[in-house]
């Protein structure tokens, strides 16, 4: 699809939501947004693939606030996310919304925190909720929360969440909603979990497709460094010093290796902070925002974060270890490389079985990712492809 000069203000949108939208510097809707927002406004139900970073937050964000009946005090709006990190976002991303609207407030709820707070936001009448499933079943069980007068619900990152233990908590909370208008399915990927759901709640459901190779697709340069295992905290280390990145991204496959690799870089000297289970909420929370504040330089997580940061200038995300899943990747690469902005990937590859993988993941994505070295002065140079030895003749 090429790329539409359609403004927001053609798809029929409030003025506080434009002004909002103005404030926030954007003009024009990406395409899942110039798709998905006409439909929700028509409460069709929507299920919707579309790469990460292109924008589905608002695409679903934007009609549900612009239905929103302010004067009344029920919660007419829920979004399921999969992580806390995520809900937190969304949440940050609908009150920046609303910067123009009287009257409409936003809960999140989520497991991993005191629920003393949440209730307190709930007994503040909040028209939407975000929420991870197990948390608003916690809330709906304790009967903190009512669920009959919902009007829209949507599941972000929906692939993710049916994946993650939570089917059964999804399709208990939709059937508990029982004057739903309309259901959203958000997902990068459309699993035959997010299949079934789609079968078994919606009704004439417009479907929505954006490609990562159309206009939205993040543009990001892909490469790989091939070192010794003893090598690999050294050459990241010194790749961040040299190639002048403001704001780092860092992945690893265990809360043990994103801890240690945090260790040894604060030790050298660099400003970094982790993210992984074992860390408490409240911390993670904190470092979360500082992050987004652009106060941190560079964060390590492990893939339970690659979904929930939404920060548009990260400039560069390294895979410390290549993902085990080639979904993984995917998702952690598109942390950079957003707003139209130009990004960086690198994958440190230590031994055979990662550069199989990577070869691997290369060939189911499409990407191309270039083979470099990084020399001790920081220069990159494109690693030589070494000829093939040709074989040794045989005499009799």
């Amino acid at each position: 699809m090429e790329e539409s000069m359609i403004t927001f203000a053609q798809l029929g949108l409030s003025d506080a939501m434009l002004k909002a939208l103005e404030k926030k510097g954007y003009g024009y809707p990406t395409t899942i947004q110039q798709l998905a927002i006409p439909a929700f406004l028509e409460w069709k139900d929507v299920i919707a693939k579309a790469p990460t970073g292109t924008g589905k937050t608002f695409a679903f964000g934007i009609p549900m606030i612009e239905h929103i009946d302010a004067a009344a005090e029920e919660v007419q709006g829920l979004i399921l996310a999969p992580t806390r990190e995520l809900a937190l976002q969304i949440g940050d991303e609908l009150r920046g919304l609303l910067t123009y609207y009287q009257g409409i407030r936003v809960a999140v709820l989520y497991g991993g925190a005191g629920i003393g707070g949440q209730i307190k936001q709930l007994e503040r009448k909040p028209q939407i909720v975000v929420a991870t499933p197990g948390r608003l079943m916690d809330h709906y069980n304790r009967k903190t929360v009512r669920l009959d007068k919902i009007k829209t619900v949507v599941l972000d990152e929906a692939d993710r969440m049916l994946d993650i233990r939570f089917f059964k908590d999804v399709t208990r909370i939709i059937e508990k909603v029982k004057n739903r208008k309309n259901l959203g399915l958000f997902s990068a990927t459309i699993s035959q979990e997010v299949m079934t759901v789609s079968w078994m709640y919606q009704r004439d459901e417009v479907e929505i497709t954006v490609e990562p190779k159309q206009e939205d697709r993040p543009d990001i340069d892909q490469y790989s460094l091939t070192v010794t295992p003893l090598e690999k905290a050294e050459t990241t280390l010194r790749l961040i010093r040299t190639q002048g990145f403001e704001r780092v991204m860092i992945f690893c496959n265990t809360k043990h290796m994103c801890q240690r690799l945090c260790d040894d870089f604060q030790r050298a000297g660099l400003d970094c902070q982790c993210i992984h289970g074992d860390i408490r909420q409240s911390l993670r929370e904190k470092t979360m925002q500082r992050y987004r504040d652009g106060k941190l330089a560079v964060l390590i997580a492990t893939d339970v974060a690659s979904r929930g940061i939404d920060v548009d200038d990260v400039d560069c995300v390294i895979n410390y270890d290549v993902p085990e899943e080639n979904e993984y990747y995917v998702h952690r690469i598109g942390r950079t490389g957003r707003a139209k902005r130009k990004g960086a990937a690198y994958s440190v590859i230590g031994n055979f079985p990662e550069k199989a993988k990577l070869d691997e993941i290369a060939k189911f994505s499409g990407y191309q990712i270039k083979a470099m070295v990084l020399g001790a002065d920081g220069t990159l140079t494109e690693e030589a492809v070494k000829a093939p030895t040709p074989p040794k003749r045989r005499f009799r």
